[in-house]
């Protein structure tokens, strides 16, 4: 991602933007498709593992992570923004002695961050032009289990994000969204070393998670 593509994804993902969808994190839960993530990743063996949640938004990967039992849990986002919502709400919920936040460009903070056991990119793959890249780099951080939620390529929902896109370059932005191809998404994580072991979709979403081989 771009220095310039991360700035805008920052004004995007802004601190109004972020504190409202805390808010609604608190009424009614997860989204149906981090919901379908967050079961498919977390079991008995949780507790005492490790996190890596990339461009996590208000943290619910990471708040269900450490209610099952994570000893670490470690964000990264680009949006100073999520990250401040993701730590207050880590004190609220009284994890935020085993957490650590990261603010920037994924790729480049990746040297310097941990292997987990287990890493997540809840929408974050459509967000990055270079695919291939965000995969391996992140892929290669897990121990475990590899897990993320990207776009369908079905017409409705490529169409949705044309428009988006317009907007966006109405703005003045660089920020674009991205429906990378499921396939070539699949080729990266496996070519990283992991083998697919559950799949889900929503109308707008499509969940993987993989398991190392």
């Amino acid at each position: 991602m771009t220095c310039a593509h991360c700035c805008d994804a920052e004004k995007l993902f802004n601190d109004r933007r972020a504190k409202r969808e805390l808010r609604k994190y608190r009424r009614k839960g997860p989204d149906k498709s981090t919901r379908l993530l967050i079961d498919a990743l977390l079991g008995p063996e949780t507790a005492g593992s490790s996190l890596l949640d990339i461009g996590g938004g208000v943290g619910a990967i990471q708040h269900a992570s450490a209610r099952a039992g994570a000893s670490a849990i470690t964000a990264a986002d680009a949006s100073q923004a999520y990250v401040e919502v993701c730590r207050s709400e880590a004190e609220r919920r009284g994890y935020g002695d085993r957490a650590g936040y990261h603010v920037g460009d994924f790729i480049e903070m990746a040297e310097d961050l941990p292997d987990a056991d287990v890493v997540t990119l809840d929408r974050v793959v459509c967000c990055y032009p270079d695919m291939p890249r965000l995969v391996g780099t992140s892929a290669a951080k897990a121990g475990r289990l590899y897990g993320l939620v990207f776009p369908r390529r079905r017409w409705p929902v490529r169409a949705v994000i044309a428009v988006m896109n317009v907007f966006e370059a109405l703005k003045r932005t660089t920020f674009r969204v991205f429906v990378h191809h499921p396939e070539e998404i699949d080729a990266a994580v496996r070519a990283a070393g992991f083998e697919r072991t559950h799949e889900a979709k929503t109308f707008v979403w499509q969940v993987m998670v993989y398991s190392r081989a």
